[in-house]
Parts: C-alpha cells; sequence; structure tokens
C-alpha cells in the first residue's frame, strides 16, 4: 500500500506539471499576437513626399497629371492556423517503488533460544519415545498372533490325537466284541456238548438204576422213581451253565420244593456238596430255568419236596 507521503508527492507532481502546461499555452498565443502585422481596412493610398518648390501659375485649363497607376492591394496576409493549444500530458503512471527490504528481525534472546531448543529437545525426545512404544507394540502383538498361531495348532494336534485315540479305542472294542462273542459262542456250543454228555449220562445211570430196581424189592414204583429221578437230572443239567470254576466229579445234593404240575417254588443245594459258591449259585439256576421239572406220567412218584442228587463228571 502507498503511504500518505507517496500520495502527497504525486499530487504536487501533478499539479506542477498542469501549471507548466499552462504557461506553455499562454506563451504560445503571446508570440502569435505579437509577430502578426496590422492591416488597415480599405484601400492602399500611396503619397509622394515633395520639397517646397513655387507653386505654378495657374493657368488655363491644365491637363490633368496622369495618376499613377495604383498598384494592386495586395491580399491580406492568411492568418496562420491557430496551433492548438498543447494538451496537458497525461501524468505517466508511476512505477510501483521497489519494496523495501523488511529490517533483519532482531538477534533472539538467549533465554529463548535455550526454551526453543529445550522444547525441540523435548519434542524430539518424545517423537523417539512413541516410536519405541509403536515398535513394542507392533513386537508384542507379532508375539501374541504367534502364540495364538502355536496354541491353535496345538489344539488341532490335540484333537487330532484324541479322534485318533477315540478311533483306536473303538476299534478295539470292537475286536474286544467280537473275540468275547466268539468265545460266548464256543463256550455255549461246548456246554451244549457237555449237557448233551450229561444227559446221556444220567440216562444211563437211570436206566441202571431202574434195572437194578427191577431186581431187588420195590417193584414198578422204584423202577418209575428212578427214571423220575434221570428225567430231572437231564432237564436240569440242560439248563445249566456251566461256570469255569466247576471241575468233573461235582456232586450236590438239592432241596427242591414244587407243586404239581412241576413248576418250581424253591431250591437250595445242601450238603453234601464240593462245589464253590458260584458253582452252587449256577445249579440253583439251572433248576429254576429248568421248570416246569417233569411231571406228566410221573404222578405216582410225585412228592412236592424232593431231594435231588446234582452231578458233574465233566
Amino acid at each position: 500500500m502507498e503511504s500518505s507521503g507517496d500520495k502527497l508527492r504525486a499530487l504536487l507532481l501533478a499539479l506542477a506539471l498542469h501549471l507548466l502546461c499552462a504557461l506553455a499555452l499562454f506563451g504560445g498565443l503571446w508570440w502569435t499576437q505579437e509577430t502578426r502585422p496590422v492591416v488597415m481596412p480599405g484601400p492602399v493610398i500611396e503619397a509622394v513626399l515633395v520639397g517646397p518648390t513655387a507653386a505654378p501659375a495657374p493657368s488655363g485649363t491644365r491637363a490633368p497629371t496622369p495618376r499613377p497607376a495604383q498598384p494592386k492591394p495586395e491580399p491580406p496576409t492568411p492568418e496562420p492556423p491557430k496551433q492548438p493549444p498543447p494538451q496537458p500530458e497525461s501524468p505517466k503512471p508511476e512505477q510501483p517503488k521497489p519494496a523495501e527490504a523488511a529490517p533483519p528481525p532482531p538477534p533472539p534472546d538467549r533465554q529463548d533460544v535455550i526454551e526453543r531448543e529445550r522444547i525441540a529437545a523435548l519434542a524430539q525426545e518424545k517423537a523417539e519415545q512413541e516410536k519405541k512404544e509403536q515398535q513394542e507394540r507392533v513386537r508384542r502383538e507379532q508375539i501374541l498372533l504367534e502364540e495364538q498361531e502355536r496354541e491353535q495348532q496345538r489344539q488341532l494336534e490335540e484333537v487330532r490325537k484324541k479322534r485318533e485315540a477315540a478311533e483306536k479305542k473303538l476299534r478295539d472294542e470292537q475286536a474286544r466284541m467280537k473275540k468275547l462273542e466268539a468265545d460266548r459262542k464256543a463256550m455255549a456250543q461246548a456246554a451244549e456238548a457237555e449237557r448233551a454228555k450229561a444227559a446221556q449220562a444220567a440216562a444211563a445211570e437211570a436206566e441202571q438204576r431202574a434195572a437194578q430196581a427191577q431186581t431187588g424189592a420195590g417193584g414198578q414204583d422204584n423202577d418209575l422213581a428212578a427214571r423220575y429221578a434221570a428225567a430231572i437230572q437231564v432237564a436240569v443239567t440242560s439248563s445249566w451253565n456251566r461256570p469255569d470254576s466247576a471241575q468233573a466229579g461235582l456232586r450236590c445234593a438239592l432241596q427242591i420244593k414244587q407243586i404239581p404240575g412241576g413248576d418250581v417254588i424253591s431250591v437250595q443245594v445242601v450238603s453234601p456238596c464240593n462245589a464253590d459258591a458260584p458253582t452252587r449259585a449256577s445249579i440253583e439256576q439251572a433248576v429254576m430255568r429248568a421248570a416246569p421239572l417233569p411231571y406228566q406220567g410221573y404222578e405216582n412218584v410225585f412228592q412236592r419236596q424232593i431231594t435231588f442228587n446234582f452231578k458233574y463228571d465233566g
């Protein structure tokens, strides 16, 4: 922006320029008027100056003295064309003054310099600290991510091992059940063979007793009783599931309570008996499974309570 001093100088310069233009115009007009010739209006008269002489005597008629030819009037000198008044020169646009150089800043105060340096050092230290913290966060996040990946792999491995263990356990269990089923079938077949063998032995013994009864006292009733005992032996032996602890030469007395028709009310192993507890229990269960015991055809020798001798010779 221009200062008020610059504006004043520009105004004075413009006034001086206008004054010079006015003086030049006035001088030109004055010079033109001084050099212009004065021309009188009307014809031009020429006069001749003569010295003093005697006047001529009048005479009669004197021829008129011819008048000299009057020169033609000169045409008036044309006025020079008026010069147009000089126009005032338009003021030239004022050239912008170069901007004055800003004065150099005053030297900073020593205390301000120290304070700025301290603030800059603190800012740099804070930036470095934030950079270290950022790097530490990135490092911790990377460690956490690696730990999560390892934990995920560990869990997957654990699941795989558990699945393989479960599959192996299932295969082992299936194999064990298959073996148990095969063993059960084999034992059932062996038991069936033993029951058939025992039944045959009981039948042979019953026949032998019947033959002996026929030769002794007692007659037909003893023979029927012997055949009745043999029939009970066959029925009980066929229903017996022999335990592994049962040995050949087994002998056990049984007290059986029954009703007409052969339904068993109770059974109990009594002495003498050379079997262990599991074998005794298996014999009692065999009697209950064999019920109803043989009855039809043996009505004459039927008794509600009988003592039955169970035998097993292997």
